[in-house]
């Protein structure tokens, strides 16, 4: 049986910040029903497509209510990507940059973390080297 092929997207864009987020879900939706291996790393904004605390809100403006207002939740459609991706026999691996989730506060949406130099803790600074002087 040949081996299927392995896909590898790289994401920055927010959720709906721009069309680019929107076409590689699509293409990564097209890929994962295909049965491919896929591959994301999301960095920058995009650490924010899964976060896991992502509520629906009303449109007060347009005085519509929760249900009225039915928004698309990214992470919604990340775990519906993985659950298609196991089901046609492919995969699905999400990696969240570990810096850009520590500086969105996104943590509790990581599936995996980037690099161990991203468990650093923020400070907003870098720390100083023993022969820094102040």
């Amino acid at each position: 049986m040949p081996e299927k092929k392995t896909l590898t997207f790289a994401l920055m864009d927010a959720p709906y910040e721009s069309a680019r987020t929107t076409t590689a879900l699509r293409l990564i939706d097209i890929a994962v029903r295909r049965g491919y291996a896929v591959n994301v790393f999301a960095y920058e904004g995009a650490v924010l497509l899964p976060f896991a605390r992502q509520q629906p809100h009303p449109n007060a403006v347009h005085g519509r209510n929760v249900e009225e207002e039915h928004h698309l939740l990214t992470k919604d459609v990340v775990a519906a990507l993985a659950a298609e991706a196991t089901q046609n026999g492919g995969k699905l691996d999400w990696v969240n940059c570990g810096l850009c989730v520590d500086e969105t506060n996104a943590a509790p949406a990581r599936q995996s973390r980037g690099s161990g130099a991203a468990r650093r803790p923020i400070s907003g600074r870098w720390p100083r080297s023993p022969t820094t002087r102040s």
